[in-house]
């Protein structure tokens, strides 16, 4: 179990890490994406210290566990709001890729709390 949780987290990890890059970078498809949403250009890099925090806390969380479970925890609260904007916004063209993290988030939660 713990292997699965090693490879569901770094991948995440590493998705997380692009992500906020590309929000600290303000890679077009993202600003228009978040314009979409009605997520105001301010709350990018905020947002991406999120991410950041979010994937240290996954890696982290493989050597003392109670960070792992708080990191998941919070990403997929993270990627609920986020869903949570896209629907609300009725920006249906981009929920896709919260959603799939989400789920990926929820995977990492359940797999680091299952293998403590």
């Amino acid at each position: 179990m713990f292997i699965a949780t090693v490879v569901v987290s770094i991948l995440v990890a590493a998705f997380l890490c692009v992500s906020a890059f590309l929000k600290i970078t303000r890679n077009p498809q993202i600003v228009t994406s978040m314009s979409a949403a009605g997520v105001p250009d301010s709350w990018l890099n905020p947002l991406a210290a999120v991410l950041v925090a979010g994937a240290a806390g996954l890696v982290a969380g493989l050597w003392w566990a109670p960070i792992g479970v708080a990191a998941a925890a919070g990403l997929v609260l993270y990627f609920a709001g986020a869903v949570g904007v896209h629907v609300k916004s009725k920006d249906w063209q981009n929920i896709a890729v919260p959603t799939v993290v989400l789920v990926l988030a929820g995977v990492a939660l359940a797999l680091r709390v299952a293998s403590m």
